[in-house]
C-alpha cells in the first residue's frame, strides 16, 4: 500500500494516521504494526527529507517536536481504548542533530495512567545508535 506520493511503509510498519491531516502533511509517519514486536525497533518511524529541514540543513526542531508529540500518542495508543486525546504538556531536550536521509525512530513508555484520564509518557527519538531528542509529557484522554 502506498500513499498519493508513492510512499510505502517499511516492513513491519503501517501509515500512522491517514485521518490526521497535519501528520499526513508533515510525514509520512509510520507506526509499528502490533504483530511486529521485535526489540530495538521504534514504535514510530519518519524518513527525514529536505522538506523537514531548517536553513542549516538539519531536521527542524519543530519537526522533531511534532514527531515526538505523535510518538507520545503512539506509545500510549492502547490506553486510549478508542477515545481521542490532547497534549496537556510536553518537554523536549535536544541531544543531537538529525539529517535528511536518516530514519528517525521514536520509542518510549507509558509511565502512568490516572483514573481521570491523564497519561504520563516519556521517550526518545533516535537514528541508529544516536539519540536525537528526549521527551516527556502528559496526555489527556477525551471520551468520545
Amino acid at each position: 500500500m502506498t500513499d498519493e506520493n508513492g510512499n510505502k511503509p517499511p516492513a513491519g510498519y503501517e501509515f500512522w494516521s491517514a485521518e490526521d491531516r497535519f501528520e499526513h502533511t508533515n510525514g509520512p509517519v509510520f507506526v509499528r504494526s502490533d504483530s511486529n514486536q521485535e526489540p530495538g525497533q521504534g514504535v514510530l518511524k519518519l524518513y527525514a527529507q529536505k522538506k523537514h529541514c531548517n536553513g542549516g540543513g538539519a531536521v527542524h526542531g519543530g519537526m522533531l517536536m511534532t514527531f515526538a508529540d505523535s510518538a507520545m500518542f503512539a506509545i500510549s495508543r492502547h490506553a486510549f481504548e478508542g477515545d481521542h486525546g490532547v497534549t496537556v504538556t510536553m518537554n523536549n531536550e535536544f541531544v543531537a542533530a538529525a539529517w535528511p536521509g536518516e530514519w528517525i525512530e521514536a520509542d518510549g513508555e507509558l509511565v502512568r495512567k490516572t483514573k481521570s484520564g491523564l497519561m504520563f509518557v516519556r521517550g526518545k527519538l533516535y537514528s541508529g545508535e544516536k539519540i536525537i531528542l528526549l521527551f516527556s509529557g502528559v496526555l489527556k484522554r477525551i471520551k468520545v
